[in-house]
């Protein structure tokens, strides 16, 4: 045992490395929406409290849309790296830059046009509705800055630069919990917005966050060797279309696996506005530690997209088991600590009582799905820096569309077992989606391997 860690030390400490302030920037995402669940939870109520359970079923389908589409310059960057072609790096983020204003435009227009009207006909309480449309509103505005900022922090993160993006994650987060306080609450002669107060305080600090990484990462000198070729005249098709056809299935792995999580939202709305909340309530815990351990994956993207780049499969496979085993290690101790507070953290977000017993509860079955969440969030990584993201796109929408919501939808609504029926489902879901994604990289890993010694005797 001694023996195989000393193997894989310099691989735990690589990734860790890398992965540490990626897993703070990832968390970033996510520290927004907890932050205003907490805030009005406890400032405004249980019905908004549903309201922003609501608006974050629907509004984060379409984020994720655009993160999957910023996404894809990630494993394209880390494989020229790896070939050190500086200019081809340039090149892919003039292209991606301009792609993603696309994208956050077209998004915005999707939730303003769509989600704005499809949001009455969801058999959701009239009264959560009527909290909900202004706020999504003012949240869909901050779609445009969110893609620019993912535009350079997914650039500066496939070169192995992390710790700026988590800097501004860092600040950025400070400001938006400060400021959602004042909105919501109602201070410095301001007067109280409720919902519609963490929706302001969002799109500041997705403006702040767009300025500040836009211009670390033209300005830095440790990017000097790359921004030199760069110019937002460098776009053509052929890289646009190599960026979307990695975006673009990413893009629909997070559509598929965060729309399950939406769609046990909504069902949850059917049920009660208490089930609704308390599902918002472990639902944004479980999202905190996913979160993290997408960090290890985006980490594990880069290191296996450098060595796919450079041809060294060796160094590639000890990356993926080295990343499979510190996601491991990382939602055993989450998964210890639902389990063994799961009847205090509820509190964190609402005194409602009602909530507290029903989220207590659920946070028992997080604790058991976190194992496959986070080892199927890296199966995903790994695969994507290895340039493999169409056969798991569709392993996402059979584990999470044809198991996981169906089967949550017949034990939860169909069985009369609640909200927890709905979260068995969703377990059994992660459960699928982690054994196929292994299967698949050890499939593709033997592949690669006789394709790549076949090469060498050509």
């Amino acid at each position: 045992m001694l023996g195989n860690f000393k193997t894989f030390k310099p691989y735990y400490k690589s990734t860790m490395v890398l992965a540490g302030p990626v897993v703070i920037s990832q968390l970033g995402h996510t520290l927004v929406h907890t932050a205003d669940s907490v805030i009005v939870g406890h400032f405004a109520g249980t019905i908004p409290l549903a309201a922003v359970s609501l608006v974050h079923a629907v509004f984060m389908v379409v984020m994720v849309i655009g993160l999957g589409i910023a996404y894809g310059i990630t494993p394209l960057i880390a494989q020229e790296n790896g070939r050190d072609n500086k200019k081809e790096c340039a090149i892919l983020l003039s292209n991606s830059f301009w792609l993603n204003i696309i994208a956050g435009l077209l998004l915005f227009a999707l939730v303003y046009f769509g989600s704005m009207l499809a949001i009455d006909h969801l058999n959701q309480d009239p009264a959560v509705v009527k909290e909900a449309k202004p706020y999504l509103l003012i949240l869909s505005l901050s779609m445009l800055p969110l893609m620019v900022f993912s535009t350079f922090k997914q650039f500066a993160e496939g070169l192995g630069f992390t710790k700026q993006a988590m800097n501004v994650t860092i600040w950025g987060n400070v400001l938006n919990i400060i400021l959602a306080i004042v909105f919501v609450k109602g201070m410095f002669g301001i007067s109280p917005m409720g919902v519609k107060g963490v929706g302001y305080s969002t799109l500041i600090d997705r403006v702040l966050m767009m300025s500040v990484m836009m211009t670390y990462v033209l300005r830095s000198q440790k990017f000097k060797g790359y921004i030199q070729y760069f110019k937002v005249t460098l776009v053509d098709r052929q890289r646009l279309l190599k960026i979307v056809r990695i975006g673009a299935p990413v893009a629909m792995q997070y559509v598929f696996e965060i729309g399950a999580f939406a769609g046990a939202s909504l069902l949850a709305g059917t049920i009660s506005a208490t089930a609704q909340a308390s599902h918002q309530v472990a639902i944004q815990l479980a999202a905190m530690t996913y979160m993290m351990a997408s960090g290890i994956a985006a980490a594990a993207t880069i290191k296996v997209g450098n060595s796919y780049g450079n041809r060294n499969l060796f160094r590639l496979e000890r990356f993926a088991i080295t990343s499979y085993q510190l996601v491991l290690i990382f939602m055993v101790i989450t998964a210890s600590l639902f389990a063994l507070l799961n009847n205090y953290l509820p509190y964190i977000f609402t005194s409602d009582h009602a909530v507290v017993i029903i989220a207590s509860q659920l946070l028992i079955i997080a604790g058991l799905f976190q194992l496959f969440d986070g080892t199927q969030v890296v199966g995903l990584g790994v695969l994507r820096g290895m340039g493999d993201v169409n056969i798991p796109t569709i392993i996402t929408f059979i584990a999470y569309w044809i198991i996981g919501l169906p089967s949550g939808y017949l034990m939860g609504v169909v069985f009369n077992w609640g909200i927890k029926g709905i979260w068995y489902g969703l377990t059994l879901g992660l459960l699928t989606s982690s054994l196929l994604l292994y299967l698949r990289f050890q499939l593709v890993i033997k592949k690669k391997k006789i394709q790549f010694e076949q090469s060498m005797f050509k």
